[in-house]
């Protein structure tokens, strides 16, 4: 996990199965139906393992942006994920406008930094990121990545940003 704030890090990640929505549209008006489908599916997923005396956590949200950067806002699409139990073959469906699947997200090498501010406030953290990434010897070969450490309300926002990365040949 990335470390102190706008310090950027390379390191090695597991892939790791997860439940998944997507969404088109300016994420501050299409995300609040979705994160409900998503988290309803995910915590109906909890208390089904629960019964069978399996406990886990529902981990952080983390948001997939692969187009961001190349279109208007209100044209965003966002890959919205939850970790779940390796093994999950099934999720609880809570909405039939945002069905949510399982996906299994790979990693490998990523660079990562943490970004304390709000999420209008991320370029400059981003550019540090590029910027560490190229001078590594690198280059990104996958799409933007968000890990919400925080909520959106919260007083102090907290966001890993993250990209997969390759040694440029």
């Amino acid at each position: 996990m990335a470390g102190k704030k706008g310090i950027p890090v390379l390191i090695e990640k597991e892939g790791q199965l997860m439940a998944v929505v997507s969404t088109k549209g300016d994420p501050n008006e299409v995300m609040e139906k979705a994160m409900q489908a998503l988290f309803g599916s995910v915590y109906g997923l909890k208390f089904q393992l629960k019964k069978q005396g399996i406990e886990f956590k529902v981990g952080k949200l983390i948001g997939r942006w692969p187009d961001a950067h190349l279109v208007p806002k209100d044209q965003w699409t966002g890959i919205w994920g939850l970790p779940v139990p390796q093994g999950t073959t099934e999720l609880p469906q809570k909405s039939a406008e945002f069905p949510v699947r399982l996906e299994h997200w790979d990693y490998g090498t990523v660079a990562e930094i943490l970004h304390i501010g709000p999420y209008t406030e991320e370029g400059p953290t981003i550019q540090t990121l590029h910027t560490f990434i190229e001078e590594s010897g690198y280059e990104i070969v996958g799409v933007h990545e968000e890990e919400y450490l925080t909520k959106p309300t919260s007083k102090v926002v907290k966001t890993v940003i993250r990209y997969p990365v390759k040694q440029k040949s």
